[in-house]
């Protein structure tokens, strides 16, 4: 790769290639339950409401709202909200009522709180609870976009409120592969009519900006000729990486695990799960002894 890395076309690109299909993307991922059970666990710990950062097509909020918690999802992608709004059209009326959508960038996003005995005092609403599920972080490509999503946190965490995150574990294994070659994935069958596709996958590493760049190749069996291609951009951030974006941005963090059974991080974890608070200011230096 470039030391000058991907474009932020080809990053922006990446990024909304992969959501564009949200019936594709609610099919694929819509099983996948272990993370969701673990943020019903921290929503029954912190109370709502929830604030989701990239809610997608509500795996995750819809559970949220059938256990009686409020939840507000901003999402950027069109797609996605319309795939969401069809599957809440079918949920109850209490679940329904308890989810609110956003269009709006996880970026830099301000949420009015609900206006208090008729003023018209603005205020931003407060949540003792904020998520970013499912690796949402790794679409943030560069220091400023963190910083200005970690600002917009900051700002409607509530005092002992918590921030909970996952993002994957880097996988340095992944990053010598060979960018030139495809890499054969198990086979894949279409739930809706029963298709067989071949995938493959290539993988490009820029370790200076430490985005990967994944390219997905689809071809089906009994029709050879329909191939689709799906790009994926990732930043990877290591776990003292992480700490210290997340220290010098006001926040420290309270637990980490490596999955969502709340097991240690280790060197083959996937995954790095973080609970994360606002970080008290100290008044002077703090005294060590040895």
């Amino acid at each position: 790769m470039s030391t000058e890395g991907h474009s932020r076309d080809a990053l922006r690109w990446a990024t909304d290639a992969h959501y564009e299909d949200a019936e594709r993307y609610d099919r694929t991922y819509r099983l996948r339950r272990h993370d969701v059970a673990f943020y019903r666990e921290m929503a029954a710990e912190h109370g709502g409401p929830v604030l989701e950062l990239g809610v997608g097509t509500g795996r995750v909020a819809l559970a949220l709202a059938r256990d009686g918690h409020d939840v507000v999802g901003l999402e950027r992608m069109a797609p996605m909200l319309a795939k969401l709004r069809a599957r809440l059209a079918k949920e109850p009326a209490e679940v329904r009522e308890r989810v609110r959508l956003v269009r709006g960038d996880i970026r830099r996003f301000s949420m009015p709180a609900a206006s208090a005995g008729g003023t018209a005092r603005k205020a931003i609403a407060r949540f003792p609870l904020v998520i970013a599920p499912f690796n949402v972080l790794m679409h943030l490509y560069r220091r400023e976009e963190l910083e200005q999503m970690l600002a917009s946190v900051r700002a409607h965490l509530a005092p002992r409120g918590v921030f909970v995150l996952d993002v994957r574990m880097p996988d340095i294994r992944s990053f010598t592969r060979d960018p030139e070659r495809a890499f054969k994935c198990p086979r894949l069958k279409d739930p809706t009519d029963g298709s067989l596709w071949d995938t493959a996958e290539i993988f490009q590493y820029d370790a200076v900006t430490q985005v990967q760049m994944i390219t997905s190749t689809f071809r089906e069996v009994a029709e050879p000729h329909r191939v689709y291609v799906k790009p994926l951009a990732h930043r990877q951030f290591f776990p003292q990486e992480l700490e210290l974006l997340l220290h010098y941005n006001g926040f420290s963090i309270r637990e980490r695990w490596g999955d969502f059974e709340r097991g240690p991080q280790h060197v083959d974890c996937e995954t790095q799960v973080i609970v994360a608070g606002l970080r008290r200011a100290t008044g002077g230096r703090r005294r060590t002894t040895r």
